[in-house]
């Protein structure tokens, strides 16, 4: 079964944050590619070694991302 979830990846010092806030999943990687591919297989041993009910406590059916303008300063 194919699950489409969210993948956001942040700039760091040195590196990339991604973060999955589905399930609250995070990795890290030298570029983009491959932050976006440790995320992915942190995900897969996710729902691999998670009990059904972890995944239904984590699990976040729907998951919005947006701009919001605020003034600053």
């Amino acid at each position: 079964m194919l699950k489409q979830l969210t993948a956001i990846i942040e700039k760091e010092k040195d590196g990339y944050v991604a973060l999955c806030p589905e399930v609250d999943v995070a990795s890290q990687g030298n570029t983009i590619a491959e932050a976006r591919s440790n995320l992915k297989e942190a995900l897969e041993l996710f729902f691999e070694m998670a009990s059904p009910e972890e995944i239904d406590a984590r699990l976040h059916d729907e998951v919005y991302v947006t701009h919001i303008e605020i003034a600053v300063g």
